[in-house]
């Protein structure tokens, strides 16, 4: 296996407006099959759901942390107050995309947690990349002409 610093730095670049230049199924080969993610990328993705159970209304969804960051929350929450939902989804990826930064050491930028953080924002830039606004404008068009259509036929 060769060391992490390596693989970190031979990784192409991720960029959050920009479609990955690799697969997760390179990323796996490349990298190998990581281990559980750190304790502390578990407690802080438990506080941004959280926050978004809150930001939805469903407080009765949310579980227990051990951290309590309101930079977090309160970006989540932000992102909540954009009416455009593509926008909004935008914003919420954003957070989680920032977030996953944490996981690398200041001191280690090359180290086991830069992988966690890259693939955490693989996953991200992956998901972005299925978006289009053609193809909702189209999913849209498919379900209000179900729904005109059984409007019509009732």
């Amino acid at each position: 296996m060769l060391p992490t610093d390596f693989i970190v730095s031979s990784l192409p670049t991720l960029s959050f407006d920009a479609p990955p230049a690799i697969t997760w199924e390179k990323f796996v080969e490349t990298v190998g099959e990581l281990s559980t993610p750190p304790a502390e990328w578990t407690d802080l993705e438990t506080q941004l759901r959280n926050a978004l159970a809150e930001a939805r209304g469903g407080e009765k969804y949310k579980r227990p942390a051990t951290g309590a960051s309101l930079y977090w929350k309160n970006r989540i929450l932000a992102a909540f107050q954009e009416k455009d939902v593509l926008k909004r989804d935008e914003l919420i990826d954003k957070v989680w995309w920032d977030a996953a930064g944490e996981l690398t050491p200041v001191a280690s930028p090359l180290s086991k947690g830069a992988l966690h953080t890259y693939s955490v924002r693989l996953k991200i830039a992956l998901k972005r990349a299925l978006l289009s606004e053609k193809e909702g404008n189209a999913a849209f068009d498919r379900l209000t002409a179900e729904t005109k259509m059984e409007n019509i036929l009732s």
